[in-house]
């Protein structure tokens, strides 16, 4: 290569070299904010009745000193002593470790060992054991106090503690690890795997979103709905009576500092190259609008284009289909898995 050439590709490697550097140092502070002290696992285990020829076992481990959390995994039932890819998946607003069952079922029929817990303040981890009530009261909380990170942080700690466990476990081949997300779960999906290289395919659904892009542009109503309840106290409490952009992005702020900036997904998504990413979408989702979706895949493109590896990032954006995960994309998710975990 002549040192013309060499010369004109400097402004390429200087970006690609900042780039990797901010990377750096974005994953650096994301784990400083959602880090607190490392407790022994103290992980218990209990087989339970299964049917179809799979093995279930309920599990509980220690996330921190205060919290523990409650998950299962499903396996087809076999003497084999090799090692198996697991694929996590995670539920979405309202949701439990039981609310995925039935495609878990499936994942452990396809040869994985598929696995769920209850997010924060959701199913068994909930007084009701629904979550709904917790979960806002929780997240108006963290608003009221700056305590906790119920909104999405948290549980994407629960799951790198989640992976600390599994790695544990005799019949877990911790290089092959797979997390599947679906809407909230599917945003805990790109943190966590943004997060933890140990995360070796992710696909989020439903999820892969500009935060700050939907600020900018008035499209936060809907995400906001999710947790509209909390929203509309933390108004009150401040003496708002029609909420702002100005105003979501103090409530991220607090609930979630940095989630529509340095946390956002055009910040995180990139982070997950060069591992295999699936993101799925709704062409008319108005939680996760095209045009930061767009926000989102053009860095994650350019991010995966850089390591050399373009066919490891994929997106699925559903013609016509709103906030929901189609049974083709559930089949198309299942085959992502299959190819890059090769159970």
């Amino acid at each position: 290569m002549s040192p013309r050439t060499l010369l004109s590709l400097l402004p390429m490697v200087l970006t690609l070299a900042a780039t990797s550097l901010r990377g750096a140092d974005t994953r650096t502070d994301f784990l400083k904010l959602i880090d607190r002290p490392r407790v022994p696992l103290a992980a218990t285990s209990l087989d339970v009745p299964a049917s179809r020829g799979l093995t279930r076992i309920d599990f509980s481990y220690a996330s921190d000193a205060t919290n523990r959390v409650p998950g299962f995994l499903l396996k087809t039932s076999s003497t084999q002593r090799s090692r198996r890819p697991v694929i996590i998946v995670l539920h979405g607003t309202g949701g439990s470790k039981e609310s995925e069952l039935p495609y878990l079922t499936e994942l452990a029929h396809a040869g994985f060992i598929a696995v769920a817990i209850d997010g924060r303040y959701h199913g068994a981890r909930s007084r009701s054991g629904k979550g709904s009530a917790d979960y806002i009261d929780a997240i108006l909380r963290a608003f009221r106090t700056g305590a906790e990170h119920p909104f999405f942080y948290d549980t994407a700690w629960d799951v790198m503690r989640l992976i600390d466990y599994l790695v544990t476990r005799p019949d877990v081949d911790p290089t092959r690890i797979g997390l599947f997300g679906i809407s909230k779960g599917g945003i805990e999906t790109y943190l966590t795997a943004a997060a933890d290289p140990r995360v070796a395919v992710a696909v989020p659904c439903i999820a892969v979103e500009s935060f700050r892009w939907a600020v900018e542009n008035n499209s936060w109503q809907s995400r906001i709905g999710t947790v509209q309840a909390a929203f509309d106290a933390a108004a009150k409490d401040s003496g708002i009576t029609s909420p702002s952009a100005d105003f979501v992005h103090f409530f991220y702020t607090r609930i979630a500092p940095g989630l529509d900036r340095a946390f956002d997904g055009p910040a995180m998504v990139p982070l997950i190259a060069p591992r295999p990413l699936f993101a799925i979408n709704g062409e008319i989702d108005p939680r996760t609008p095209l045009p930061g979706l767009k926000l989102c895949c053009d860095a994650a493109q350019l991010a995966y284009h850089a390591a050399g590896a373009d066919e490891k990032f994929i997106q699925l954006i559903q013609r016509g289909i709103g906030h929901k995960v189609t049974p083709e994309a559930y089949h198309q998710a299942r085959e992502w898995f299959v190819r890059w975990l090769k159970p």
